[in-house]
Protein backbone atom coordinates (compact mmCIF):
# COMPACT_ATOMS: atom_id res chain seq x y z
CA UNK A 1 0.00 0.00 0.00
CA UNK A 2 1.34 3.44 -0.91
CA UNK A 3 1.58 5.44 2.31
CA UNK A 4 2.29 8.75 0.60
CA UNK A 5 0.21 11.62 1.98
CA UNK A 6 -0.39 15.14 0.73
CA UNK A 7 -1.29 18.23 2.71
CA UNK A 8 -2.31 21.62 1.38
CA UNK A 9 -1.80 24.97 3.04
CA UNK A 10 -3.37 28.29 2.12
CA UNK A 11 -0.94 31.15 2.34
CA UNK A 12 -0.71 34.77 1.39
CA UNK A 13 2.98 34.66 2.12
CA UNK A 14 4.37 33.45 -1.21
CA UNK A 15 6.94 36.04 -2.10
CA UNK A 16 7.93 36.71 -5.71
CA UNK A 17 11.25 38.30 -6.69
CA UNK A 18 12.46 39.17 -10.17
CA UNK A 19 15.96 40.42 -10.96
CA UNK A 20 17.03 42.70 -13.78
CA UNK A 21 18.64 39.66 -15.43
CA UNK A 22 15.21 38.05 -15.64
CA UNK A 23 15.56 35.34 -12.99
CA UNK A 24 12.44 34.75 -10.90
CA UNK A 25 12.26 33.29 -7.41
CA UNK A 26 9.27 32.34 -5.28
CA UNK A 27 9.52 31.60 -1.59
CA UNK A 28 7.30 30.81 1.37
CA UNK A 29 6.44 28.04 3.84
CA UNK A 30 5.32 24.55 2.90
CA UNK A 31 4.22 23.86 6.50
CA UNK A 32 4.31 25.74 9.80
CA UNK A 33 5.18 23.94 13.04
CA UNK A 34 2.51 23.08 15.60
CA UNK A 35 -0.32 24.57 13.51
CA UNK A 36 -3.36 22.32 13.50
CA UNK A 37 -4.84 21.40 10.16
CA UNK A 38 -8.49 21.63 9.31
CA UNK A 39 -10.43 18.43 9.92
CA UNK A 40 -8.99 15.60 7.83
CA UNK A 41 -10.12 12.05 7.19
CA UNK A 42 -13.01 10.42 5.46
CA UNK A 43 -14.59 8.01 7.95
CA UNK A 44 -12.46 8.84 10.99
CA UNK A 45 -12.02 12.57 11.44
CA UNK A 46 -8.80 13.98 12.90
CA UNK A 47 -6.57 17.02 12.96
CA UNK A 48 -2.86 17.03 12.26
CA UNK A 49 0.22 19.08 13.01
CA UNK A 50 3.97 18.81 12.40
CA UNK A 51 6.69 19.19 15.03
CA UNK A 52 9.78 21.26 14.37
CA UNK A 53 12.51 18.99 13.01
CA UNK A 54 10.09 16.51 11.42
CA UNK A 55 11.93 16.73 8.08
CA UNK A 56 15.52 17.25 9.31
CA UNK A 57 16.80 13.80 8.36
CA UNK A 58 15.02 13.77 5.00
CA UNK A 59 16.34 17.23 4.06
CA UNK A 60 19.88 16.03 4.79
CA UNK A 61 19.80 12.97 2.56
CA UNK A 62 16.92 13.04 0.05
CA UNK A 63 16.41 14.89 -3.24
CA UNK A 64 13.11 16.77 -3.10
CA UNK A 65 11.32 18.39 -6.02
CA UNK A 66 9.01 21.34 -6.45
CA UNK A 67 6.06 20.37 -8.66
CA UNK A 68 3.05 22.01 -10.21
CA UNK A 69 -0.01 20.58 -8.44
CA UNK A 70 1.68 17.27 -7.46
CA UNK A 71 2.21 16.39 -11.14
CA UNK A 72 5.53 14.52 -11.38
CA UNK A 73 5.76 15.41 -15.07
CA UNK A 74 5.79 19.12 -14.17
CA UNK A 75 9.02 19.63 -12.22
CA UNK A 76 9.89 23.26 -11.48
CA UNK A 77 13.02 22.66 -9.41
CA UNK A 78 14.87 20.26 -7.15
CA UNK A 79 17.25 20.28 -4.23
CA UNK A 80 19.90 18.17 -5.99
CA UNK A 81 20.80 20.99 -8.38
CA UNK A 82 19.96 23.73 -5.83
CA UNK A 83 17.15 25.29 -7.88
CA UNK A 84 14.99 24.42 -4.85
CA UNK A 85 16.25 25.28 -1.40
CA UNK A 86 14.49 23.94 1.69
CA UNK A 87 15.25 24.70 5.31
CA UNK A 88 13.61 24.25 8.66
CA UNK A 89 13.52 27.40 10.75
CA UNK A 90 11.65 28.31 13.93
CA UNK A 91 8.45 28.99 11.95
CA UNK A 92 8.30 25.96 9.67
CA UNK A 93 9.62 24.37 6.50
CA UNK A 94 10.68 27.25 4.27
CA UNK A 95 11.21 26.94 0.52
CA UNK A 96 12.87 29.08 -2.09
CA UNK A 97 12.50 28.15 -5.76
CA UNK A 98 14.26 29.59 -8.81
CA UNK A 99 11.69 29.25 -11.58
CA UNK A 100 12.91 27.81 -14.89
CA UNK A 101 12.81 29.83 -18.10
CA UNK A 102 10.21 27.52 -19.60
CA UNK A 103 6.54 27.76 -20.45
CA UNK A 104 5.73 26.02 -17.16
CA UNK A 105 7.98 28.43 -15.26
CA UNK A 106 6.34 31.41 -16.98
CA UNK A 107 2.83 30.08 -16.30
CA UNK A 108 3.68 29.39 -12.64
CA UNK A 109 5.13 32.86 -12.18
CA UNK A 110 2.11 34.59 -13.75
CA UNK A 111 -0.44 32.47 -11.86
CA UNK A 112 1.19 33.21 -8.51
CA UNK A 113 1.85 36.88 -9.33
CA UNK A 114 -1.82 37.43 -10.26
CA UNK A 115 -2.99 35.59 -7.15
CA UNK A 116 -4.76 32.83 -9.09
CA UNK A 117 -2.64 30.25 -7.27
CA UNK A 118 -1.79 31.04 -3.65
CA UNK A 119 -1.60 27.60 -2.13
CA UNK A 120 1.29 25.38 -1.21
CA UNK A 121 1.12 21.66 -0.65
CA UNK A 122 3.61 18.96 0.23
CA UNK A 123 3.83 15.20 -0.18
CA UNK A 124 5.39 13.07 2.55
CA UNK A 125 5.67 9.63 4.08
CA UNK A 126 5.15 9.56 7.83
CA UNK A 127 7.87 7.74 9.78
CA UNK A 128 6.78 8.49 13.35
CA UNK A 129 3.89 10.24 14.99
CA UNK A 130 2.01 10.66 18.24
CA UNK A 131 -1.76 10.53 18.55
CA UNK A 132 -3.70 12.30 21.28
CA UNK A 133 -7.41 12.25 21.97
CA UNK A 134 -8.25 15.78 23.11
CA UNK A 135 -11.55 16.90 24.60
CA UNK A 136 -13.15 17.89 21.29
CA UNK A 137 -13.45 14.20 20.24
CA UNK A 138 -11.12 14.74 17.28
CA UNK A 139 -7.88 12.83 17.44
CA UNK A 140 -4.76 14.95 17.00
CA UNK A 141 -1.96 13.38 14.98
CA UNK A 142 1.43 15.03 15.57
CA UNK A 143 3.96 14.02 12.93
CA UNK A 144 7.39 13.97 14.56
CA UNK A 145 9.41 12.48 11.68
CA UNK A 146 8.61 12.26 7.97
CA UNK A 147 10.27 11.78 4.61
CA UNK A 148 9.58 14.85 2.48
CA UNK A 149 8.89 13.86 -1.13
CA UNK A 150 7.86 17.11 -2.79
CA UNK A 151 6.44 20.59 -2.44
CA UNK A 152 3.82 21.88 -4.90
CA UNK A 153 2.05 25.05 -5.89
CA UNK A 154 -1.67 24.23 -5.86
CA UNK A 155 -4.93 25.89 -6.84
CA UNK A 156 -7.06 24.41 -4.05
CA UNK A 157 -5.31 25.04 -0.74
CA UNK A 158 -6.17 24.77 2.95
CA UNK A 159 -6.72 21.04 3.42
CA UNK A 160 -10.05 20.66 1.62
CA UNK A 161 -11.65 17.53 3.06
CA UNK A 162 -12.75 16.19 -0.30
CA UNK A 163 -9.25 16.46 -1.74
CA UNK A 164 -7.21 15.16 1.18
CA UNK A 165 -9.58 12.39 2.12
CA UNK A 166 -9.30 10.66 -1.24
CA UNK A 167 -6.18 8.73 -0.34
CA UNK A 168 -5.56 5.05 0.23
CA UNK A 169 -3.62 5.35 3.48
CA UNK A 170 -5.57 6.22 6.64
CA UNK A 171 -3.18 6.88 9.56
CA UNK A 172 -5.94 6.87 12.19
CA UNK A 173 -7.26 3.53 10.98
CA UNK A 174 -3.73 2.11 11.16
CA UNK A 175 -3.31 3.50 14.69
CA UNK A 176 -6.58 1.89 15.80
CA UNK A 177 -5.52 -1.45 14.27
CA UNK A 178 -2.16 -1.27 16.10
CA UNK A 179 -3.95 -0.59 19.39
CA UNK A 180 -6.32 -3.53 18.77
CA UNK A 181 -3.35 -5.84 18.08
CA UNK A 182 -1.55 -4.61 21.18
CA UNK A 183 -4.63 -5.24 23.35
CA UNK A 184 -4.97 -8.74 21.86
CA UNK A 185 -1.33 -9.56 22.69
CA UNK A 186 -1.75 -8.29 26.26
CA UNK A 187 -4.94 -10.34 26.66
CA UNK A 188 -3.20 -13.49 25.37
CA UNK A 189 -0.21 -12.96 27.67
CA UNK A 190 -2.44 -12.45 30.69
CA UNK A 191 -4.46 -15.59 29.94
CA UNK A 192 -1.62 -18.03 29.36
Amino acid sequence: MDKREQRELMTTEIEIRETEEGSRTISGYAVKWDKKSQVLGFFRKFREQFKQGAFTESLGKDDQRFLWSHDTSKVLGRTKNKTLRLEEDSTGLRFELDLPKTTLGDDTYESIKRGDVDGVSFGFRMESHEIEEPDDDLMLRTVTKAKLLEVSAVAFPAYPDSEVSARGYDPIKQHEEELREQRSRIYLLNNL
